[in-house]
């Protein structure tokens, strides 16, 4: 029986739980003759049932998810002969990767190996037994669970407290899977990055200005001493982000303005869902845009000017980029505008100012957190964007503030770093955790910033 199949008749018997939860909890009272009364609402008593029913049965299918596939792997091993099982651990995995892409191939009667073959049909019969053996266990905790249910359904028994107990558990869980999940992300981060860091030391990763990660596999290898300066990375990071706020943020607060202040109902109707049309076009579509049109354009212009601008450059990449952060600020900065009190507007323009006055000392003061929010979201997608990089700015980590140049950033250097079979031992690959825990931190440095300016000006507009 497949996980799918599993899956539905659980789904079928928890319905069947409900409804049965909720005919008995009906049943355990007298209608009419003044008996005793439910806590909780009939539905109640179904959810409580259905709950009873579906938690043994989630957490045996969550341990057979997780020690399904090593228990068959054992077992299957433990049948190979001798000598297949006292190879190495290396060759020991390769053998067993060959038994279970034979085995999902379906293609084992045509395995000329015996062993091999044997060893595959061995691995389909422990497979198929496995889920059989699932699919048993988990019905009979789902039924043994109901019928527990069935047993506490009384008119005296709180079944909406049980419900809503397990609701908040549920959520609660949410939140600290969220939780844990950052922090795993940021702890194994950290943790890549410190062995990079015993290869090469902090002080030549921080503040090196030479960026070529090419080591040498072999000691008599020439022409692959690495440098691991990541200072033309994060420069070259800043300048297009740079580029593209410039872009982007006059841009989307002017059009935020207009829309919450001056377009009429009918043209911010038409007006606001074709500026979102932005926000979800493909970052690759964004690319092709520059490579093809923006950097061609920029290169004859500046050869029409005598300057020497080059075929990729980071004004190509900051230019596509700031038009497609134009919806993050203007829809976050348009909501913000919009939520401000009619009462201020009014009061303002009651004491006679105008309305361009209004917007610049009372509106966008007061509209400042969300405005703030939405140029911090517009930062983060900045920095963390690869594709419009790579297609337009190039690979070349120079060093330079010239906006006219080939530069690369992190992120891009991130995914070259990690592309293809790589060895995580190196220092050419670790570089990319070092790569990825610096954006980290820049992004932190962010967000406190950010956090300083909403608190300080939400203590005094609210």
């Amino acid at each position: 029986m497949s996980i799918q199949t599993i899956l539905l008749t659980l789904v079928a018997l928890l319905l069947f739980s409900y409804f049965l939860g909720r005919k008995r909890s009906l049943r355990s009272v007298k209608k009419g003759r003044g008996g005793d009364k439910l806590h909780s609402r009939p539905a109640y008593y179904g959810y409580m049932v259905a709950l009873w029913a579906g938690i043994p049965a989630v957490i045996v299918l969550l341990l057979w998810t997780m020690f399904q596939s090593q228990i068959v792997t054992s077992l299957t091993v433990a049948g190979l002969p001798e000598t297949m099982q006292a190879e190495s651990q290396g060759g020991h995995g390769l053998v067993i990767n060959e038994i279970m892409n034979l085995a999902d191939s379906g293609m084992v009667a045509e395995k000329s190996d015996p062993t091999l073959k044997a060893a595959a049909e061995h691995y389909l019969r422990l497979r198929g037994i496995s889920h059989q053996a699932i699919a048993v266990l988990a019905l009979v905790a789902a039924v043994i669970g109901m019928l527990l249910g069935l047993r506490m359904v009384r008119p005296d028994t709180r079944a909406r407290n049980v419900v809503e107990r397990a609701i908040v558990w549920t959520m609660l869980g949410c939140a600290a899977i969220a939780i844990l999940t950052t922090v795993g992300i940021v702890l194994s981060v950290l943790f890549e990055s410190l062995r990079f860091f015993h290869a090469v030391p902090i002080t030549d990763f921080l503040f090196g200005l030479t960026w070529s990660p090419q080591t040498a596999l072999r000691a008599d290898q020439v022409g692959s001493s690495g440098a691991f300066g990541a200072v033309p990375l994060f420069a070259g990071t800043m300048l297009i982000s740079a580029i593209a706020l410039a872009v982007a943020v006059p841009l989307g607060l002017m059009s935020a303005i207009y829309l919450s202040d001056y377009a009429s109902p009918m043209m911010r109707a038409i007006t606001k869902p074709v500026l979102e049309v932005l926000a979800g076009i493909p970052t690759v579509v964004y690319g092709f845009f520059a490579a093809l049109t923006v950097a061609p354009f920029i290169r004859q212009a500046g050869e029409a000017l005598g300057l020497d601008v080059a075929s990729e450059s980071a004004l190509a990449a900051g230019l596509v980029m700031g038009i497609m952060l134009i919806p993050f600020i203007s829809s976050l900065s348009d909501d913000a505008l919009s939520a401000v009190p009619r009462a201020m507007r009014d009061g303002s323009l009651g004491l006679g100012a105008t309305r361009s006055e209004t917007i610049r000392k009372v509106l966008i003061p007061a509209a400042l957190p969300g405005i703030v929010g939405g140029i911090l979201l517009a930062a983060s997608r900045a920095i963390g964007e690869t594709m419009i990089v790579v297609m337009a700015a190039g690979l070349s980590a120079n060093l330079t503030i010239n906006p006219l140049e080939a530069v690369t950033t992190v992120t891009v250097q991130i995914v070259t770093l990690l592309t293809g079979d790589q060895e995580f031992d190196s220092p050419k690959t670790l570089a990319a955790f070092a790569l990825g825990l610096g954006l980290f931190v820049i992004t932190l440095l962010l967000n406190i910033v950010a956090l300083k300016v909403i608190r300080r000006y939400r203590e005094q507009y609210e």
